[in-house]
């Protein structure tokens, strides 16, 4: 930085391009030294800017120059509570745009930055994604810093730890790390570290930007060991469980790591009612997981290699419906499957007002008359429809559950009941060989640990949760829960 204030106000003009959001302040004080104020409109709350900044400067009555009248307007004048010294201009024009407003005196080759954020953002509200019948209905907002209040309101722990950093070399956003320091393992914390510091993004505009960096593999696979979650509630149980929670800003959710796949099927409700009743949801998640992979793949494949398996009176109406339509039973089952992902991303994509026309249109065209035209076979769409209806208990695993389903019915159809067998195995096999931080994705089922268990299928009751510390890096050496 520039000694002369008049050089520096250039310099910054020069590298915002004289932006019309970046406003500048010229103050002349009681000795008649010159100073200037720099903040970002919209960024920074005017009235707190008014009250901290420009009207002490101005009531006050000086005598010193030069570094003497900085230290001094530094220690005894500013009256916010959050003030650093800065000197390079980026680190100056990063804060300013963060909402900080940059204060410059003549004479001086440095500067501070003031505590006066003050931006708009969104009310916090209940998580569309994640809807509970008991329990909290806050959500994360778009602010960094409001989520980590939320947070740090529902762990009023001095382990816990927010450590701030940015990611995206144009964007420059802020992304905060948060863990319990006596939970986590320090070796867990440096790596996530270092692999946001490796990131070499330009522009971060999402937390799903960062999955890609954060992987073990850093490859696009099927399934993720990188969890996302809506709640502070969640987030926080996680970070009790050793997890390492990612706040990015601008993205109204956080990412948690290492993320089980049991995890998916595991709900805050789940918790709040009664271990047997959990342990039916549960269950019945499971069961809905597998149907809506494997079901049409199943009907595919016995109806096309193995129509023995059918009771003869459904048989009978089976080939039927087969008669009657121009298609083969591969082809007429990729059909619906392919016109019902675009009923639902044109219901997901549409105004709220619009939505429910594509449903009644979709129920028309596909329930009745395509049945009724012999374009589709009945049990056929009722096969389709019954993997659909169960792909939507599992929320999280939409994607997966998807691409899935597709690839299993090409094989079924294919290969018959070889094939999805094979497939199976070798999705068993890729999740069994998936990990992150050292944390196996199927843990703790494979490998397999009775006393890790406790929380999987079914839920032991908060009188024998809580006499155990579940850990999740302990899992690592085998272990998850420490008497």
């Amino acid at each position: 930085m520039y000694n002369s204030l008049k050089e520096n106000i250039s310099y910054l003009k020069q590298l915002t391009s004289s932006s019309a959001d970046f406003t500048i302040r010229e103050l002349t004080l009681s000795n008649n030294v010159k100073c200037a104020v720099f903040t970002t409109e919209g960024m920074s709350d005017k009235q707190e800017l008014a009250i901290s900044v420009i009207n002490p400067l101005l009531s006050q009555h000086y005598g010193q120059e030069g570094d003497e009248l900085f230290d001094y307007i530094f220690n005894n004048v500013l009256t916010c509570g959050e003030i650093a010294e800065i000197k390079d201009f980026d680190e100056a024009l990063k804060l300013c745009m963060s909402g900080f407003a940059i204060f410059a005196l003549d004479g001086c080759d440095k500067m501070l930055s003031i505590g006066v954020q003050g931006f708009a953002y969104r009310g916090i509200t209940e998580p569309e994604s994640e809807l509970v019948q008991r329990g909290s209905r806050e959500g994360f907002t778009e602010a960094v810093r409001v989520n980590m209040s939320l947070i740090r309101r529902r762990m009023k722990n001095p382990a816990l730890v927010f450590e701030t950093m940015r990611v995206g070399s144009e964007s420059n956003t802020e992304v905060s790390l948060c863990y319990l320091n006596n939970k986590a393992t320090p070796s867990s914390v440096s790596e996530v570290k270092n692999r946001l510091k490796a990131c070499d993004l330009k522009v971060l505009l999402g937390s799903g930007y960062l999955v890609p960096y954060l992987e073990d593999s850093g490859k696009n696979e099927i399934f993720t060991g990188i969890g996302i979650t809506e709640r502070p509630d969640t987030l926080c149980g996680k970070l009790i469980e050793g997890r390492i929670g990612i706040i990015v800003d601008g993205t109204p959710s956080a990412l948690v790591l290492p993320h089980l796949f049991v995890e998916n099927f595991q709900s805050v409700d789940d918790y709040s009612n009664r271990p047997y009743f959990a342990a039916i949801i549960r269950i019945l998640k499971y069961i809905s997981y597998f149907v809506s992979i494997l079901f049409p793949a199943l009907y595919i494949a016995f109806v096309t290699f193995h129509p023995e398996y059918f009771p003869s009176v459904l048989l009978k109406n089976i080939q039927k419906s087969i008669d009657h339509t121009p298609l083969p039973p591969l082809l007429e089952v990729l059909m619906i499957d392919f016109v019902y992902e675009i009923m639902r991303e044109a219901g997901l994509r549409l105004p709220k007002v619009l939505g429910h026309a594509v449903s009644i249109v979709g129920a028309l065209v596909i329930g009745d008359c395509a049945v009724s035209a012999g374009i589709i076979g009945a049990p056929t769409l009722m096969a389709v429809a019954v993997a659909a209806i169960c792909s939507y208990v599992i929320p999280d695993l939409y994607p997966q559950i998807t691409v899935l389903r597709l690839s299993f019915i090409v094989m079924g159809g294919i290969l018959g009941v070889w094939g999805i067998v094979m497939l199976s195995a070798v999705v068993l096999i890729f999740m069994c060989s998936k990990s992150t931080l050292g944390v196996v994705f199927v843990s703790p089922v494979s490998p397999f640990s009775k006393k890790n268990m406790r929380d999987v299928f079914v839920r032991l009751g908060w009188k024998k949760l809580s006499k155990y510390n579940m850990n999740v890096q302990n899992l690592k050496g085998g272990s998850a829960y420490e008497e």
